[in-house]
């Protein structure tokens, strides 16, 4: 909220100045848990005088015209301009003093200050009018210099006069200004800068954990949080009774970090050592030593709690828990949460039984897939919920269940975003595939797909994670189909962006149709993007173009009328056309394709159209194989050869021809390099 109000308050600032016509070389802000402020550099100490033109009503208009004007301008009509038969009055409005200016700026930043949560306080808060800040607000100190700019909200005056810190200075400070602020502050126990207690939080944390041969469990969330509340801020170790130890690791970090903002450390095993590292807000007289203590009884207290609800949690089988979910529902349309569980042990089972995930295991896949959700009613998930599925691992461990099975509990849910671990182990890829596609499908089924910006049941985030554990697994399986599908290519796009991946070639591979294995999408996009990059590439994706916009602009689609020479184009015209009836008329059909293959050309048809065959007779049937057997470096290869033939063929040959045979033939031609070229990816979507 700190870091979110120095931003908002150097924004609302630079707003004002910049309706005054004023400017700052430099603002800087800070904030505190007991201070918010900022500091503007180089402000001159008055607005520029300025000039403003209102035009007026025509001479020749009614005097009740003019009179209007006057009025609205202050003017007398002596004191109007006439330009072209038109008044105009050009009011001079001298500059301000900026302290004049400054005043009302901050009394409308105080009173519309955007706080994400806000209080009234005292006799005025029986108004809905009154002012609303983060906390009731005590002191305004606005300067100009050394002079005190006047800003009065809510019966607060400002002034030069601030508190130090609460404890070790709660006196008034007199500040001379902007200059000596930080500086008579840092003599009365408060650092202003959020960034230096950071940094004195960090530093000093990882020397206590140094001194006492530990190492600091490194978390920059949990140092800005102790920033943000001291002002001196004075980081201390403590210890905790080791028997606590047999509790979940995870446990213990989550509820010193959670509920005490402490840091924890760990020993040369890398195993979490029984100490922890607090931040006090004042140089304590006795070295901190009252202050440690009170904090390792709280945390004992704590850790007491988690170690009952371990304790009582062992005590129940995962199957006892497992029949729980049954009685809660996991949306009104899907069932309950024990009828999800039976959908993403079959399909895990599934999953390994049909060898998609390699050695693995069925009977370990349904049982993990079985135990995946028990631990949502054990009591550890329900003080802690960030817990979900490693409290179930760790309880599948100890109460006997195969590893892999408690790894499989334990890891189900990743990865849940692109940083996160991207499972390896058979089972549990089954049941972390199984529980992200079952989440898909069913709210897909259900008509409940993310619109917009909104995604209650993260399905965007299951998404990328079925695309990592595929990827990353080179796992083959159809992952969707339809809308599905689509989405799917949304979010392939999002997470292969990072990778330098270009989104308009996964259009290209999935515009196909057909295409829903992402491993060989990949493949095949990682060709096709080496390929256009290149020089070949890129010129014949230049003469796919030519050729798309010519057969475009002719309305010749593609009809299949030879089985052995593929799709083969004949204008969609109707009434111009002599082969419209080509569907009744296998002969015919047989015409256009010799023609299109060069069995039938005349002796006189040009050498680059010839030429442009022979190259489309070998590389057609070449690119198709090798897609086929998923070498698409090999199909690009093949695309290539195309290049230089149809570069010369539009160089030398003109398509439409006078002759309406010759042109028929040769739009043909373009039609079967088309096709050639689609074979292995949709030209149209690339960009370029």
């Amino acid at each position: 909220m700190q870091g979110r109000a120095r931003n908002d308050l150097a924004r609302m600032f630079g707003e004002e100045l910049a309706k005054a016509g004023l400017e700052a070389d430099e603002i800087d802000t800070f904030a505190t848990p007991r201070r918010l402020g900022l500091i503007a550099r180089g402000l001159p100490l008055a607005t520029a005088a300025v000039s403003e033109e209102l035009k007026g009503p025509r001479a020749s208009a009614p005097p009740q015209a003019l009179e209007g004007f006057l009025r609205k301008t202050g003017l007398s009509q002596d004191q109007l301009v006439e330009r072209d038969g038109v008044f105009f009055a050009v009011i001079d409005k001298p500059g301000q003093p900026t302290a004049a200016v400054l005043g009302a700026a901050i009394e409308r930043i105080i009173r519309d200050f955007p706080w994400p949560k806000s209080m009234r306080w005292g006799a005025a808060s029986a108004s809905n009018a009154s002012l609303r800040w983060v906390r009731p607000l005590q002191g305004i100190v606005a300067l100009l210099g050394d002079e005190i700019v006047l800003v009065e909200v809510e019966g607060l005056a400002s002034g030069a006069t601030t508190v130090g810190h609460r404890f070790h200075h709660p006196g008034p400070i007199t500040l001379g200004g902007a200059s000596d602020y930080a500086e008579k502050l840092r003599a009365c126990h408060v650092i202003v800068d959020a960034d230096e207690r950071a940094a004195i939080i960090r530093e000093r944390a990882r020397a206590l954990a140094a001194d006492a041969g530990l190492t600091l469990v490194e978390d920059e969330g949990l140092v800005a949080e102790n920033a943000g509340l001291t002002e001196w801020p004075v980081p201390l170790l403590g210890r905790f009774d080791a028997d606590y130890l047999d509790v979940p690791p995870e446990v213990i970090q989550l509820t010193a970090r959670t509920n005490q903002k402490y840091f924890v450390l760990r020993d040369d095993s890398g195993a979490l050592a029984p100490a922890f590292i607090c931040t006090a807000n004042i140089e304590a007289s006795d070295g901190g030593a009252a202050i440690v203590a009170g904090n390792q009884r709280v945390l004992a207290a704590r850790l007491s709690d988690a170690r009952f609800f371990w304790e009582q949690d062992l005590k129940i089988p995962l199957d006892e828990q497992a029949k729980k979910l049954s009685g809660i529902v996991f949306h009104e349309k899907l069932g309950t949460v024990a009828e999800r569980v039976g959908r993403i042990a079959d399909l895990a089972e599934w999953l390994a039984i049909e060898a998609v995930v390699p050695g693995c295991d069925p009977d370990h896949a349904r049982r993990a897939a079985e135990l995946s959700k028990a631990d949502l009613v054990t009591g550890m998930v329900g003080e802690f919920p960030e817990l979900q599925g490693l409290i179930g691992g760790y309880l599948a461990a100890a109460q006997g269940e195969p590893k892999a099975v408690a790894d499989a509990v334990r890891d189900h849910y990743k990865p849940v975003g692109q940083g996160d671990d991207v499972p390896t182990a058979p089972v549990t890829v089954a049941v972390a595939l199984a529980d992200k596609l079952d989440t898909l499908r069913a709210f897909f089924g259900a008509g409940m797909p993310p619109t917009g910006s909104k995604d209650p049941f993260a399905l965007r985030r299951a998404a990328l994670g079925v695309i990592q554990i595929v990827t990353g697994n080179g796992l083959r399986l159809p992952i969707a189909e339809g809308d599905l599908l689509d989405f799917f290519a949304d979010r392939l796009k999002v997470q292969q962006r990072e990778a330098g991946v270009r989104h308009d070639l996964i259009d290209a591979v999935f515009a196909l149709g057909g295409e829903d294995d992402l491993v060989r999408v990949l493949a095949r996009v990682a060709a096709l993007q080496a390929f256009v990059e290149g020089g070949d590439g890129a010129n014949l994706l230049a003469g796919y173009k030519r050729a798309a916009n010519i057969l475009k602009k002719e309305n010749w689609d593609l009809p299949r009328v030879m089985a052995d020479r593929g799709e083969q184009a004949i204008p969609q015209t109707g009434e111009e056309d002599p082969l419209v009836e080509v569907d009744q008329a296998p002969e015919l059909a047989a015409s256009i394709a010799g023609q299109a293959s060069g069995s039938e050309l005349p002796a006189d048809a040009p050498g680059e159209e010839r030429a442009l065959i022979m190259v489309l007779d070998e590389a057609e049937p070449r690119a198709r194989q090798a897609v086929e057997a998923e070498d698409f470096a090999a199909a690009m290869a093949a695309l290539a050869s195309l290049r230089g033939p149809i570069d010369a063929f539009f160089d030398k040959v003109t398509v439409n021809d006078a002759d309406p045979a010759v042109r028929r033939r040769r739009l043909n031609i373009l039609a079967r390099f088309r096709n050639a070229v689609h074979g292995v990816a949709d030209f149209s979507r690339i960009e370029g």
